[in-house]
């Protein structure tokens, strides 16, 4: 079992707003020595945060076909909502009534499609978090 999934962040704090939006909690806070972190739980994972303290631009993964590494998070939604386009218009309801109306901003990198993989047909769409990184949001569609 996988117990989390660590993401370096330019922004901690603004990283945590953005994670909470989505429906994340913080479970711990820690420092690491040199850097604030901390572990959230939600969407069915756990992730954990990491503020760098001068950080780099990040990479593209989602626009560069020839990136290697880690390329996304994928959260399966299939217990949550029973339509993806509902839930993700939903969401970015949230995010935008978030902080008075000055929210973050959720950016969509892939509005929700359908998607064969194997024998079943998935619901699947991207959104961006804070420094950009992909996060995948797929649901299995009921035969």
């Amino acid at each position: 079992m996988l117990h989390h999934a660590s993401i370096r962040t330019a922004d901690i704090f603004r990283a945590l707003a953005f994670y909470e939006l989505l429906g994340f909690e913080v479970t711990e806070r820690f420092t690491t020595g040199y850097t604030l972190g901390c572990w959230m739980e939600g969407l069915g994972g756990r992730i954990e945060l990491l503020q760098v303290p001068q950080p780099k631009a990040p990479p593209d993964p989602f626009g560069d076909e020839e990136y290697v590494g880690y390329y996304h998070l994928s959260f399966d939604l299939t217990q949550l909502t029973e339509s993806l386009p509902t839930w993700l218009s939903a969401t970015k309801s949230h995010f935008a009534a978030a902080n008075d109306g000055e929210g973050l901003p959720l950016k969509v990198l892939l509005e929700p499609t359908q998607q064969m993989i194997g024998d079943r047909v998935y619901e699947v769409a991207f959104i961006a978090d804070t420094d950009g990184m992909p996060i995948e949001l797929i649901r299995v569609l009921k035969s």
